[in-house]
């Protein structure tokens, strides 16, 4: 009678071996690649370049640059919308670098597997 469970001889078998050493290779580099985004700065315009808001690849606004001619006591509510515009394209940017980032180390493996790594 065959025995079920386990392998031959006690150990992994060599293609298991190297699957983990596949796999902590890539988490190294996933780490690299994650300390690299952090150091990058990303910037977006809104209303034609009048508002510039730059973050950081931590996803941490380090900048807001307005022209004068878009700050208009009358309009707040127009400033704040394009200092949001600007906001959320610079972050699209950081999300669209990291994702690039990840897709190139996995070969789209694990893509839209949240918590996977």
């Amino acid at each position: 009678m065959a025995k079920r469970g386990g392998f031959p001889g006690g150990g992994m078998p060599g293609n298991m071996a190297n699957l983990m050493k596949q796999a902590q290779k890539m988490q190294r580099q996933m780490e690299e690649q994650a300390k690299e985004l952090e150091t990058k700065e990303f910037s977006a315009t809104a209303g034609g370049g009048a508002v510039e808001v730059t973050v950081s690849g931590k996803r941490e606004v380090l900048r807001v640059k307005l022209e004068e001619e878009i700050v208009d006591p009358d309009d707040i509510e127009m400033l704040q919308d394009l200092i949001v515009a600007a906001t959320n394209e610079a972050l699209r940017q950081v999300e669209a670098e990291s994702s690039s980032a990840m897709s190139k180390l996995t070969g789209g493996f694990g893509g839209g597997m949240p918590g996977l790594f």
